[in-house]
């Protein structure tokens, strides 16, 4: 049976509606591709609980999720082959930790868990799972954030999904992003209900592109008081509406600015693709004009080192869902960002198969986590390399 999920996340058909139709290249690139990523799966295995079936001490579920998702995009396996035994054992690890009101966690960042155990399992969708997987995206359209008066857009969180916190008050567009792509392709649960799926919650799509565009540094369609007015900052995006991860500036007029930076902006771009927007929007435009910009397979722009793989997973899949192939730097360069981003993540992988950030911010330091984050963006690479 063919599962759409599957297709959809492996990146066969875009969330721009276009077949993946680019001809084969780099064939000694893309081998050296499976071969790199045969040694980041052998990693893993290494890694994950043999009773359990879990990966990861700080995040289990999560990172169950990511590593999970890695083995699934593993390129040396074929969409219809046999699901591999590590797959199979982090699975009923998910199962397990579904909790009563749909949320996948073990008691912590409800959302965040989630969504990405969420995406996981609609990669190995069972049918004995699907009533876990319905309640799942259930709680997930649940988690938008509707402040102050009900049904109306008067908070700057409005629209957004944070970490889950039972009184939730944050929401950013990272959180936002993982919940809108658990959410884009659970529609495929919904898909032969008939009758019965319109009884199914659904996101307020309008509300969140609302947020998104709150997080953009855009002010034809931000008017928050941040708003960067220097041409380096437009079309990128912060954390979230009233706060960023990344450098603020101050202006003549004593006003504070805030900056775009990397991984965030490809957040960006990818929660605005699974809202529903298109790639002839002004916003989207926007957003791939300031990734042009600030193109970079060696750092995070305006981060560094921070965030490093997080950013590269992000840039990968946003880039290949928006089927952009060629970047056009400020310089006038037509970069094939693929081959760029490969050459540079083979060789920055360990050893030992591994892949591991030495700044240590949003738990990089942990080889599990980045060598998920890596092993996905391998393995979406690798389909039109």
């Amino acid at each position: 049976m063919k599962n759409p999920a599957f297709l959809l996340i492996l990146g066969t058909v875009s969330a721009f509606g276009q077949a993946a139709t680019q001809a084969p290249r780099n064939e000694s690139l893309k081998q050296e591709v499976r071969l790199s990523v045969e040694r980041g799966l052998n990693f893993l295995r290494s890694k994950q609980n043999p009773q359990s079936g879990q990966w990861g001490e700080a995040e289990p579920v999560a990172i169950t999720g990511l590593a999970m998702t890695a083995f699934m995009l593993d390129p040396g396996r074929k969409p219809a082959g046999p699901v591999p035994a590590e797959v199979e054992k982090a699975t009923r690890y998910l199962i397990s930790n579904a909790k009563p009101d749909g949320s996948i966690t073990i008691k912590a960042r409800a959302t965040y868990n989630t969504a990405i155990a969420l995406t996981a399992l609609l990669l190995n969708n069972k049918p004995e799972n699907e009533e876990v997987m319905l309640k799942a995206r259930r709680y997930l359209v649940t988690r938008q954030l509707d402040l102050d008066e009900k049904g109306k857009n008067d908070n700057p969180t409005d629209g957004g999904i944070g970490y889950g916190e039972e009184k939730a008050t944050h929401a950013d567009l990272s959180n936002t992003t993982f919940a809108l792509e658990a959410l884009y392709y659970a529609q495929s649960l919904l898909a032969d209900k008939g009758d019965a799926a319109k009884g199914e919650p659904q996101l307020n799509f309008g509300a969140a592109i609302d947020f998104i565009q709150r997080c953009q540094n855009r002010p034809e369609s931000n008017k928050s008081s941040w708003v960067s007015k220097d041409p380096k900052d437009a079309g990128g995006f912060i954390y979230n509406p009233t706060e960023t991860r990344g450098a603020k500036v101050e202006n003549p007029d004593g006003t504070i600015s805030l900056r775009s930076y990397g991984s965030i902006s490809y957040a960006g771009l990818l929660s605005f693709i699974y809202a529903g927007l298109d790639k002839n929007d002004p916003r989207v435009k926007a957003v791939i004009e300031w990734i042009s910009a600030n193109y970079s397979a060696d750092e995070n722009p305006g981060l560094g080192a921070q965030g490093l793989y997080y950013y590269y997973h992000t840039l990968s899949k946003a880039l290949s869902i928006a089927k952009i192939d060629f970047i056009k730097t400020k310089d006038g360069k037509l970069i094939d960002w693929r081959a760029d981003i490969t050459q540079k993540l083979l060789n920055l992988q360990k050893g030992d198969g591994s892949w591991a950030n030495s700044e240590g911010r949003w738990m990089e330091s942990d080889p599990v986590l980045t060598t998920s984050y890596i092993l996905m963006a391998l393995g979406r690479i690798h389909q039109t390399l």
